[in-house]
């Protein structure tokens, strides 16, 4: 599959289809480019750790919405095994756009959900390109409710651009479901580890963020409102979306300066994309540290761990 190249990585896309072009010239027999090949793999290399060590906000917020960037099933088959996926709120329907149920994560039992976005035409369509439903946030509530009656830990995964703002949404109570399952997980008598993927888009990832620990990739991004939204409110013009981003504090250094996230997960070169699996792994081994080390808390002290963490926002951060 041809890979997917954002604006600013058109110098890498050169060097690498230079280097696709010396490798099918070599391996036809019209010469021997295995030093040059070599020396531009190399430059390559150089250029991606260079550019990826300085993105800006809005850089940032275009490799959080990479296409290839690993989505919830990615993480699902890399982390979980015995994953048994559980559908419907018991009130109206099931959202697909959160997908949730039990499984074993590194020999523990577990209650994980997260939003997916989908890879296709069909499967954005079925998962509503990851913003939920009213449904959605009750299914998570009652897998929520499911994990404290049973004692699992709860693992969230949140990529979305924030709950879908349609009208049936609306008539059936969006704003109290995301109020409800943010509630939920705030009194969670069990350990509840919640990772930012790409996307953290408004009430539609607090939803599923509400956590005693809250950790972010290196290149996701978390706000109350999309830098287009932002930008439309401010200015009138969405297209001054990247002058909002500047703006917001939204990228995962800025956030844990705030206190608004707790760890960065570092990022394979070029982005979670470029290397799927080893970004799985680096995920899964944070996750496995941080449910390790609330272990020793009782369940009220979950409950006032989380509360603290969250009262704290806002009392310190940048100047």
């Amino acid at each position: 599959m041809m890979r997917h190249y954002l604006e600013f990585e058109r110098p890498i896309a050169d060097l690498e289809a230079k280097i696709e072009e010396l490798s099918a010239l070599s391996s036809s027999g019209g010469a021997n480019l295995d030093i040059e090949i070599r020396a531009l793999r190399e430059r390559t290399q150089v250029l991606i750790r260079e550019t990826y060590d300085r993105l800006e906000p809005w850089q940032k917020t275009m490799v959080a919405r990479h296409p290839e960037r690993p989505h919830l099933v990615d993480y699902l088959n890399g982390l979980i095994e015995d994953f048994v996926e559980l559908r419907g709120d018991r009130k109206f329907g099931d959202d697909q756009a959160i997908v949730g149920g039990l499984g074993r994560f590194r020999g523990r039992s577990v209650v994980v959900m997260g939003h997916e976005k989908g890879r296709d035409t069909n499967s954005r369509l079925r998962h509503n390109f990851g913003m939920a439903r009213p449904e959605g946030y009750r299914k998570a509530v009652r897998l929520m409710d499911m994990a404290e009656q049973y004692g699992l830990p709860v693992i969230t995964f949140v990529d979305t651009a924030g709950a879908y703002p349609g009208i049936g949404a609306e008539e059936r109570g969006q704003a109290e479901a995301i109020a409800r399952s943010t509630e939920r997980g705030l009194t969670l008598k069990v350990p509840f580890v919640a990772t930012v993927t790409g996307e953290g888009g408004s009430g539609g990832a607090i939803a599923l963020a509400a956590a005693n620990r809250v950790l972010i990739l290196e290149h996701s991004i978390y706000s109350v409102i999309s830098p287009e939204g932002a930008a439309s409110i401010l200015w009138r013009d969405g297209s001054r979306a990247k002058d909002a981003a500047d703006q917001m504090k939204i990228t995962a250094t800025d956030l844990l300066k705030l206190g608004i996230v707790d760890r960065i997960i570092e990022e394979p070169a070029g982005g979670a994309h470029a290397d799927k699996d080893a970004a799985i792994k680096k995920v899964g081994d944070v996750v496995e540290s941080e449910l390790q080390a609330l272990d020793y808390l009782s369940p009220d002290q979950l409950v006032a761990q989380r509360a603290e963490r969250f009262y704290k926002i806002g009392q310190t951060g940048l100047v």
